[in-house]
């Protein structure tokens, strides 16, 4: 009679942990980006090209079984989530988390003139020192975004979730997961309309698949 070998008799292996995929969308452009540090000022919108950025977000994710949406309540958060939702069917969800920095007494102001007072170059270099007048630091900032990410993480657990949000969130939470200092996040770049994807699984180290994303199919991230 055949004995069954070690390998035979032993139970197979426990499925692999599902992870929770976040893909965290910079809003498109708009007319004043680069030039202008909008913050939470409302009546923003999207410019044509920052339009067709939030189309091709859509059209990219086509293929990719998106569990829920999510967004910055800003309008040009907002805005570039239209089309996704429309494509999806599914209702994007104000989250406060995903909410631009709070820039405080520089909210609107040129960025020529910001970058050429001495505290831009505590911005630039050492931003974990620095809070905004009457406004946010950017150590909580980081928090409030990477504290969403986690929340989403527990209400859509394995799932796939977009995040519509702004340029320097995206940035913190980038850092976060790469465990790269908040002192070194300004290297990050996070470009209109782009899209970083990131894997949480509980237990483990996020997984950062791509970063600053603008052109390739994102359907490879997630069997359908």
């Amino acid at each position: 009679m055949a004995t069954a070998t070690a390998d035979e008799s032993a139970p197979p292996p426990a499925p692999a942990r599902p992870g929770t995929l976040l893909l965290l969308v910079r809003h498109g452009q708009t007319p004043t980006t680069g030039s202008v540090l909008p913050g939470r000022a409302p009546g923003l919108h999207l410019s044509d090209l920052g339009r067709e950025q939030a189309e091709r977000v859509a059209d990219r994710l086509a293929g990719l079984p998106v569990d829920a949406l999510y967004s910055s309540p800003l309008e040009r958060a907002c805005e570039t989530a239209e089309p996704t939702a429309a494509r999806t069917g599914l209702a994007v969800k104000h989250d406060d988390g995903l909410l631009e920095c709070d820039f405080g007494g520089w909210t609107g102001s040129a960025i020529a003139d910001l970058a050429a007072l001495p505290e831009w170059q505590t911005v630039q270099h050492s931003p974990s020192q620095f809070r905004f007048p009457d406004g946010e630091s950017f150590p909580e900032m980081q928090s409030r975004i990477v504290g969403a990410m986690e929340a989403l993480c527990g209400v859509h657990a394995g799932g796939v979730v977009v995040c519509f949000s702004h340029a320097d969130p995206i940035k913190a939470a980038v850092a976060h997961a790469l465990g790269t200092p908040l002192d070194l996040f300004q290297r990050i770049v996070i470009s209109p309309g782009s899209v970083s994807a990131i894997t949480f699984v509980e237990g483990q180290d996020p997984a950062v698949h791509m970063v600053n994303s603008t052109a390739e199919p994102l359907s490879g991230l997630r069997a359908s």
